[in-house]
């Protein structure tokens, strides 16, 4: 991807990292600044005798600074990149140092060694792999009876027991993850944050067992479903779809308009969402993408601009997700297909029909305004329609000021209960992003 001010700033881990690194975007504070084609480095003057060594590598904006900063990427490097951007002619050139070279090689020796791995995977032998796979399912099977009885004990006595409690479906949660059933070990976690969170959390949770048993009713009736619905299922009990297979499936070549991202972290996992649709197809696509330790991911995407690439969508019955096939490349800007919420309501329908479990939904809507309404703040249509808005103090007050009070196009995720807005549109243009997309 073209290296611009807003590519690198997509990739700082917060506004206060952004903030320090421009105040490093000057030549004087940096004893050197050099690089080439695929590599940029320097050493920015510091608190010490010794200067921070900075490195990027241009290929996956991958970077390693000396200094002590846990962040990533930190001060120094973004600082790096927005002096190549802005500053481009102070740069010499020449070959990379030492510390330089020796951290490429590392990298390349990683690189390789994660290659063997994969070409090890693919000799495994087919015998064991389904007696593996056999296994898994076996354990499964124990894990559904027992949330089952789990579940149907909870009716019988009621759910009213549950209140006042500290995670009370913790430990079944846990049993699940033993039983290899993480996607439901995930929903149970979901129901814990449920319980005793506003007047109306019994019929919340009660819609949530619901999903559940429906999953449940599902993995038992597998046999019966098509290969489409059976894909649905593994991805929602949390069995992982090799990408090898999904690269098999047919590609779609267009250009993608990047419409929102939301970036969340979860004990040391980050894991980021980033919407898409396509010009040409005029179909909507979710990158899902998991990073380990940092927010570091493999391509970066720029709410607000399009690029060109290759997608192969993962098997379902209404597929979404999608993997990158090529690396993308910057294309012309063209507006959202911003559609009414009645609209929107009928596709949201028509999709949860053919795939039950999939959540968050994307919504495109248009004539959309800011209110507050007993002391709640939520999106309303012309025709005074609401829906519930998840949004932070600064994003809301960012919003109102930018719209003016006045109807824009709004493109949202909408999880069952809450719109939590990505970007906010004036045709083709894109004038606010959410805050978690920085």
């Amino acid at each position: 991807m073209e290296l611009t001010v807003e590519t690198v700033l997509a990739q700082a881990p917060d506004n206060a990292s952004v903030k320090a690194a421009r105040g490093l975007v000057a030549p004087a504070k940096w004893q050197s600044l050099a690089g080439n084609e695929l590599t940029l480095w320097g050493e920015c003057k510091g608190s010490g005798s010794r200067p921070y060594q900075v490195r990027v590598d241009l290929n996956d904006m991958a970077c390693k600074c000396s200094c002590p900063s846990r962040k990533f990427p930190c001060k120094h490097a973004l600082a790096l990149l927005l002096l190549r951007v802005q500053n481009g002619d102070t740069f010499t050139s020449g070959e990379p140092p030492e510390w330089v070279t020796e951290w490429l090689a590392s990298r390349q020796q990683r690189a390789e060694r994660k290659e063997e791995k994969a070409q090890k995977a693919k000799t495994v032998d087919p015998q064991a792999a389904a007696r593996r796979d056999a296994a898994r399912w076996e354990r499964m099977a124990a894990g559904v009876d027992e949330l089952e009885r789990w579940l149907s004990d909870r009716t019988r006595y009621g759910i009213a027991q549950l209140s006042g409690k500290s995670n009370p479906c913790r430990d079944i949660a846990a049993r699940m993850v033993d039983a290899q059933l993480p996607g439901i070990a995930a929903r149970l976690k979901q129901m814990d944050e449920l319980i005793d969170a506003g007047s109306d959390w019994p019929a919340r949770l009660l819609g949530q067992m619901g999903e559940i048993q429906l999953l449940l009713d599902a993995f038992r009736q597998r046999g019966s479903l098509t290969p489409e619905e059976q894909a649905d299922l593994r991805t929602a009990l949390g069995i992982t779809t090799d990408k090898n297979d999904v690269a098999d499936q047919t590609a779609m070549d267009d250009s993608w308009l990047i419409l929102g991202q939301h970036i969340e972290e979860e004990g040391k996992l980050w894991r980021r969402r980033v919407w898409l649709y396509g010009q040409d197809s005029q179909r909507t696509a979710l990158l899902l993408e998991y990073s380990h330790g940092a927010k570091r991911f493999e391509h970066l995407y720029v709410t607000g601009q399009a690029v060109r690439m290759t997608l192969a969508f993962y098997p379902g019955a209404a597929p979404v997700r999608a993997l990158p096939l090529t690396t993308p490349v910057p294309a012309p800007v063209f507006a959202p297909p911003v559609t009414s919420l009645a609209q929107a309501l009928d596709a949201m329908t028509d999709m949860l029909a053919s795939h039950p479990w999939q959540w968050p939904i994307l919504m495109m809507l248009s004539g959309i305004s800011l209110t507050l309404i007993d002391a709640q703040w939520q999106c309303q249509t012309a025709q005074g329609h609401l829906l519930p808005t998840r949004l932070s103090a600064q994003e809301r007050w960012e919003l109102l000021a930018i719209s003016g009070g006045t109807e824009i196009a709004l493109i949202g995720e909408w999880d069952g209960e809450w719109l939590q807005p990505l970007s906010a549109w004036d045709g083709s243009t894109m004038i606010w992003q959410a805050g978690d997309a920085l």
